[in-house]
């Protein structure tokens, strides 16, 4: 394995150039270095080639103008040259072998792969996008099958200075080859420094170390949903957001006119995940979560747990179903519409009979309402056209709009507004006993209903479940806009009815979804992957399943996995590809003895808090000697008493998803918050704490396995009780 500094200069390879030898540094790292150079000079030229063009006489308003002006200005942007974001990060050498077929684009020698397309003033290629397809080989090419590739070459940079190099010769049976690559056996020093880099900002991509099986999820097809169940530290959501790069890549103009999104657990988690696309070149992809996209009102309260779960059970889709429709009335009037001097009359059974049919073409309860009158026009015209008359779309139109058509359009097809339905469900015990008759009990019923009906739909303390319901409502009236892809994180979590509302942005799209079943910290917490598939619309999708963890360091991760029997017993533990002992420590904070007549469990309830406090903060301070971000995760209850303590001492601390700084690289993090976030070393304070804030233990002791696999390179948990039984050598 060749050695990562600067002095070491392999001797069994020279990289391709296409400038004549005598232009060759001898030393193969500075002509790499030089390509570098010259390859950021080539990006300031496509910058500035774009911001000096004139658009005065190509607009011909001041609309276009704007647009294209906006345009422009996102294209600067793409062009924007990090100055710490290495431009390329590898090299593919292609043999040439007779008899075979090269990789799509392969026929020149050498590439260089990178985060975006950077070509010289002649418009040939300096540095090929990883998202190209004569990329694909840099992260799926292997000894078993090298894919025409001889020579596959990693580059190490220390703040965007290029500093190293490996070398993985494919085709050479007596070379090594790293184990960053698929067959290989033995450790890439490149691929774990990058991996084990300090965390210091947002999360960032993982464009130079996608591993093979990541690779194949990364590029599959727009057209079908894939669902990727992933251990802690595998890479899912890096994996979903690079997908979405990629697709934007391979299908631009599809989904720049449908749309994409992507869809997270809470906004601390979209601003921890915020920089990783616009980093690929990407910057048009929103992001929102649940809660934002059901936003017909303002969710300012909370259910009960039992409340909850049935809110959020997919049978209440039926049961708005028949509130949608309930209010639809058989005609048992006739309609009469006055055209100058006649009077055509429409039978209540012909009426009846056009009612009779949009119930049973079962579309939407809006669309049949816009239908209903111009169907009774158009029962109005043929009567005038027997009558002699000539009437024509512009007539039909007229009558549609006559008070007598509205009158008998009102009369038996009212105008459903989807909150007012809701409050009138979850308000009204008898409404709801006629829409939920055979599909909810009557405990189930009462369970849902307001103890206290609110005043107004405007009063009403409106929880996320029933924003969800007013969503559905609302789909039932009129459709969801549908989206070209979306991606799903932490899907775990999501109830039915939260899944049948992400579904509906993208019923004639895909959808990634992300999630892992023993991180699921609801009471509604998905079973099966294929259970969620269903509820989301996509039955019968992809399925991948990521068990090989490159951030949670072996003993950690091994440590985790006790619970799992516990939590998810039909998943497999995790693997890791990174031994690091001592990365794991757990630290017993005994209770002061009694100083009174008190039992020793009230000394215990009383004087522990102080002791563990102290404990941490001290473990906190003795961790910020270590390089990287720290995390303090503890329960939320106790979030507030190590605020002040770490106050006290001195210790700034930042908030969930927010950069680190030159004033503090220390997060504290309620256990709620916890999920989906990384840091480079983790305080646990209290494991029982977080289990025991949780409606049941299951969700207790799934919630704890989320903190203890946060870190990247070291755990500390510190504790005063005991450790669930699992967790206990």
């Amino acid at each position: 394995m060749p050695s990562l500094d600067s002095d070491h200069k392999p001797a069994d390879h020279k990289p391709a150039d296409h400038k004549p030898a005598d232009h060759k540094p001898a030393d193969p790292l500075q002509r790499e270095r030089g390509h570098l150079a010259a390859s950021r000079a080539a990006l300031r030229a496509m910058r500035a080639d774009v911001e000096s063009l004139d658009l005065t006489d190509v607009t011909g308003n001041w609309v276009n103008a704007a647009v294209l002006q906006g345009e422009m200005s996102d294209r600067v942007k793409a062009l924007a040259d990090l100055a710490h974001t290495p431009l390329f990060f590898g090299r593919l050498d292609y043999q040439h072998t007779p008899g075979m077929d090269q990789a799509e684009g392969a026929e020149r020698e050498q590439f260089y792969i990178g985060r975006r397309h950077v070509h010289d003033a002649d418009g040939d290629p300096m540095v090929i996008d990883w998202r190209a397809p004569v990329s694909q080989p840099f992260y799926r090419a292997s000894r078993r099958d090298p894919m025409d590739v001889g020579l596959r070459r990693r580059f190490g940079y220390t703040g965007g200075e290029l500093t190293a190099y490996e070398d993985e010769h494919l085709t050479d049976a007596d070379a090594v080859t790293f184990s960053g690559s698929a067959g290989g056996s033995q450790t890439s020093a490149l691929l774990t420094a990058e991996i084990e880099r300090p965390r210091v900002g947002p999360m960032r991509d993982i464009v130079a170390t996608i591993q093979p099986e990541q690779d194949e999820i990364v590029r599959a097809d727009v057209h079908g949903t894939v669902c990727v169940q992933g251990a802690p530290g595998t890479g899912k959501t890096a994996v979903g957001l690079h997908r979405v790069a990629y697709l934007l890549y391979a299908h631009r103009d599809r989904l720049a006119r449908t749309g994409t999104l992507v869809i997270g657990p809470n906004r601390s988690f979209l601003h921890y995940i915020e920089q990783v696309l616009p980093a690929l070149g990407e910057l048009d992809v929103a992001q929102a979560t649940v809660e934002e996209l059901v936003s017909l009102v303002t969710v300012s309260g909370t259910d009960p747990a039992e409340a909850a779960i049935v809110k959020g059970d997919a049978r209440m889709a039926r049961v708005l179903r028949r509130a949608v429709r309930s209010g639809v009335r058989m005609p048992t009037e006739p309609c009469v519409v006055v055209r100058g001097s006649r009077r055509w009359r429409i039978p209540a059974y012909e009426l009846e009979e056009l009612v009779q049919e949009l119930m049973d073409r079962d579309i939407r309860y809006g669309a049949a309402l816009a239908a209903l009158p111009q169907r009774i026009a158009h029962a109005v015209l043929v009567k005038m056209e027997n009558g002699g008359e000539a009437p024509d779309d512009r007539v039909q139109d007229a009558v549609a709009r006559n008070p007598a058509v509205k009158a008998a359009v009102k009369a038996v097809w009212p105008v459903v507004d989807p909150a007012k339905l809701v409050f009138r469900l979850l308000s009204d015990a008898g409404f709801l006993a006629e829409c939920a008759d055979g599909i909810l009990s009557p405990e189930e019923q009462q369970t849902v209903l307001w103890a206290k009906p609110p005043r107004s739909v405007r009063s009403a303390p409106w929880s996320l479940a029933d924003a969800v319901l007013i969503d559905e409502a609302r789909d039932l009236v009129e459709r969801t806009h549908s989206l070209g892809h979306v991606v799903l994180d932490e899907a775990q979590d999501l109830s039915p009815m939260q899944y049948r509302a992400v579904g509906r942005r993208c019923t004639t799209g895909s959808a990634t979804v992300l999630g892992d079943i023993a991180q699921g910290t609801t009471p509604w917490a998905t079973g099966t992957w294929a259970e969620a598939l269903e509820h989301l619309g996509k039955p019968g999708s992809r399925i991948e399943a990521l068990t090989k963890t490159f951030r949670v360091p072996s003993e950690v991760i091994r440590y985790a996995s006790r619970l799992l029997p516990g939590i998810a017993p039909d998943l497999e533990p995790a693997d890791s590809v990174r031994e690091s002992h001592g990365a794991l420590t757990i630290r017993h904070v005994p209770a002061p003895p009694p100083t009174d007549d008190s039992s020793a469990l009230d000394a215990t309830v009383s004087a522990t808090p102080a002791a563990l406090t102290d404990a941490v903060v001290a473990a906190c301070h003795e961790t910020l000697r270590q390089e990287g971000s720290i995390g303090l995760i503890a329960a939320d209850h106790r979030v507030p008493l190590l605020a002040a303590a770490l106050g006290a001492a001195g210790m700034p601390y930042l908030d969930p998803g927010t950069e680190t700084s030159a004033e503090s690289r220390l997060t504290l993090v309620p256990a709620s918050l916890a999920k989906g976030l990384e840091y480079d070393y983790v305080v646990l304070d209290e494991p029982a704490a977080i289990v025991d804030a949780e409606p049941d233990p299951r969700t207790g002791l799934r919630r704890l396995y989320v903190c203890l696999t946060r870190p990247v390179s070291g755990l500390t948990v510190l504790h005063t009780r005991p450790l669930p039984a699992a967790l206990v050598n």
